[in-house]
């Protein structure tokens, strides 16, 4: 059984490496509807998280 803050440190760490495969396939993705999705999807795991637009 889990302690909470491993629970939360997993959860963050899991957080992070999905943000990071997110934006790689923003960065290489050019077509404008896929890229909308995956911005949603990074804003809704993280909402504070920076986007890049360009």
């Amino acid at each position: 059984m889990r302690r909470e803050p491993d629970r939360e440190r997993i959860r963050r760490r899991n957080r992070k490496r999905k943000l990071r495969h997110l934006r790689q396939q923003l960065a290489q993705t050019k077509d404008a509807a896929r890229r909308r999705r995956i911005i949603e999807k990074i804003r809704r795991i993280s909402p504070a998280a920076p986007v890049p637009e360009a």
